[in-house]
Order: structure tokens, then C-alpha cells, then sequence
């Protein structure tokens, strides 16, 4: 079942929250609201859920209108940051308190929170308490308990921000392999970019309660439609610009470090300001074919996967480059020669 946000906004007091969003969320799919603290995500999420309602715009599961429908009529899964559960109930108890509210029969409530837990596998964890469980297993009860009543939709609201970094990977296969098995149409709050990146279908990037853009994960880290998405969804150098020469296939522009060449994404004309971005990883080390940019090796830093480089440009320009799998280091004050794809050149309005 889909969901679609149709002119969706909302105030606390005089502060405006959400100002006129519009979004549709297709049926099936893995879906991310991405954004800055502040930007409104989670508030459209609990209007989503019926905790909140809207000034203005209207909320629909597939064609029902859910203005004015409260929380436990919208047959809704939810996921909270804190997980929720109740120390003084077993797991199977708190999986089955969804169960109770909706006065489920025994023999069916029995079978639906084993079919829950199998689901998250943690079958043989039924029993225990939840104080005697990880940070992960915790979150996997968390949401056993919110597919226990086979919901509509699954709203996941900063699900992993507790958890360290190694679990918060792990969680992430989870999620995705759990949205793979069960195909619940999920929404899912984070700040997280990576995080965005790697699990989601489609990613609406919000900012001061504005839609910003939404696509797929590639469409976004790689044609932004403004410099606050690209520089939200990762890192990027950014030169001031003017086009020289533009076709429907290329750009030609003038910047203060050379001579660039991109691909043409936007109309543009001759003389016009602009910026010019790339990205980290789109600084080439290799035989120099397009975009040169001279630079002088300033700090690096060994990652492990990857060398991340701070250069400067004779002009004074930083920018920051990545290398992967380097063999060595290159020395500080090293002049090198860099250069960028045009493709992997972004360029916007300024």
C-alpha cells in the first residue's frame, strides 16, 4: 500500500514545522526521510502516525483519506529511538502487547509472536528479560513487536542511533534483509547519511520543513539539485565558476584553478555564475586525462581502506581527495598533478 503527503504542513506555536510538503511513498519500498536536526522529519513521521495532527494538507494509505483517523485505527508499525520495551515483561510479553490491545485469541497469538521472532531470529530469546539483552537483540524485539500485528506500514524513527558502530552495521543488514522477507511499506527517520545510502529505495532529503529533493540514493549523492543536498549527502569541493560554452551534451567552464568540462545536467549560458563541486573520491591520482588541477600533498591520513588527502591548490584553494588501497603514503609537500572526470563534475547556479 502507498502513502502520499499532499501539501502537508504544520506549526508549534509560531514556529512552522513542516511548510507545504508533498511526497508519495510507493507501496513495498524501503523509504528514508533524511535531513539536519530540526528539519521536520520526525514530526512527519508521528503525523504519519496519527500523533500529531496536520494544520493543513492531507494524509492517504492507498485511497483512504487518514485526516482526523487516530493512532490505532491506522493499522501502523512503530519503531522508536529508546526501543520502548517494558523491563518487568518477558520478550514474548512484550512482543505480544500489540496482540492483547487488538484481543487476539491465545492459540493465534501464540503462533503470530513465534512467526515475529523467527522473523527477527530470536526465537530462542522468548523468555528472557529484556535487560538481558544487547543493545541489537533489544532492537530486534523493538521490531518483532511492531510486525507482530502484521501493520499496514512500518515507521522507524532513528531506529540504530543507540547502538555502536559495529551493531548499527549489523542492524543494517537486519533491516534490510527483514524489508526483503516481509515487504511491509516502512518509512524510516534518520540523520544518518551512509545509513540513507545504503538501505534505501528512495530518500526525501528535508530541510527547515521543505522537501529538498527525493530520488534514489545514487541520483541524489551524484546530481543534487542544490549545494545543501550534495553537501548534506557527503563532501565535495566547491570552485567559483563561469560557463564558457554549453551544449545539450557538455559544459565548458572557467574556474579559478583551470579549465573544466563537465556533462550537461541543467541549462546553462555562456557567461553564467556558477558552481563547480566533485567529490573526494572523484580526485584522480592516475594519468592525468581531463580537469588538471596542480596541487601540494598538505596532511594525510591513513583509514584503513583508503589514504585521505588534504591538498592545496597554488591559488590557495584546500580541497580533500581519497585514495584507495594506496601502496604508500604520499609526502607531505609532494607537488602533485590531480584531476576529475567530467562526470563526476557537479555544476549548479550560484
Amino acid at each position: 500500500m502507498k502513502i502520499t503527503v499532499h501539501q502537508l504542513s504544520k506549526s508549534f506555536g509560531s514556529t512552522p514545522v513542516l511548510r507545504g510538503i508533498s511526497l508519495v511513498i510507493p507501496d513495498q519500498q524501503l523509504f528514508f526521510l533524511l535531513g539536519p536536526s530540526g528539519c521536520g522529519k520526525t514530526t512527519l513521521l508521528r503525523l504519519l502516525a496519527g500523533f500529531y495532527p496536520a494544520d493543513s494538507g492531507d494524509i492517504r494509505f492507498g485511497d483512504r483519506l487518514m485526516n482526523g483517523v487516530p493512532p490505532h485505527e491506522r493499522n501502523i508499525g512503530m519503531v522508536f529511538q529508546n526501543y520502548a520495551l517494558w523491563p518487568h515483561l518477558s520478550v514474548a510479553e512484550n512482543v505480544a502487547y500489540g496482540l492483547d490491545v487488538r484481543k487476539v485469541s491465545a492459540p493465534e497469538k501464540k503462533q503470530r509472536i513465534q512467526e515475529a521472532l523467527e522473523i527477527v531470529q530470536m526465537s530462542d530469546y522468548a523468555q528472557r528479560s529484556p535487560n538481558q539483552l544487547s543493545g541489537g537483540q533489544q532492537q530486534r524485539i523493538a521490531l518483532a513487536r511492531a510486525l507482530v500485528i502484521r501493520p499496514d506500514f512500518l515507521l522507524l524513527d532513528e531506529p540504530l542511533s543507540n547502538l555502536d558502530a559495529r551493531l548499527r552495521l549489523e542492524m543494517r543488514d537486519e533491516i534490510r534483509r527483514i524489508h526483503a522477507q516481509t515487504r511491509i511499506t516502512t518509512v524510516y527517520v534518520t540523520h544518518d547519511q551512509k545509513e540513507a545510502l545504503s538501505l534505501a529505495d528512495q530518500i526525501a532529503v528535508l530541510n527547515q520543513g521543505r522537501l529538498e529533493q527525493l530520488g534514489k540514493p545514487a541520483d541524489l549523492y551524484r546530481r543534487p539539485v542544490n549545494r545543501f543536498v550534495a553537501d548534506f549527502i557527503g563532501e565535495a569541493t566547491w570552485l567559483e565558476g563561469e560557463v564558457l560554452e554549453s551544449t545539450p551534451q557538455s559544459v565548458r567552464l572557467s574556474t579559478s584553478v583551470g579549465i573544466f568540462q563537465g556533462l550537461a545536467r541543467i541549462d546553462l549560458r555562456p557567461t553564467q555564475a556558477v558552481w563547480v563541486g566533485f567529490r573526494p573520491e572523484a580526485v584522480r591520482f592516475d594519468a592525468p586525462a581531463a580537469n588538471l588541477i596542480q596541487c601540494q600533498i598538505g596532511q594525510s591520513y591513513y583509514l584503513g581502506e583508503l589514504e585521505e588527502y588534504r591538498l592545496k591548490t597554488p591559488q590557495g584553494i584546500e580541497l580533500k581527495a581519497f585514495e584507495q588501497n594506496p601502496a604508500e603514503a604520499r609526502a607531505t609537500g609532494t607537488m602533485v598533478q590531480t584531476w576529475v572526470h567530467p562526470r563526476d563534475v557537479m555544476v549548479m547556479p550560484r
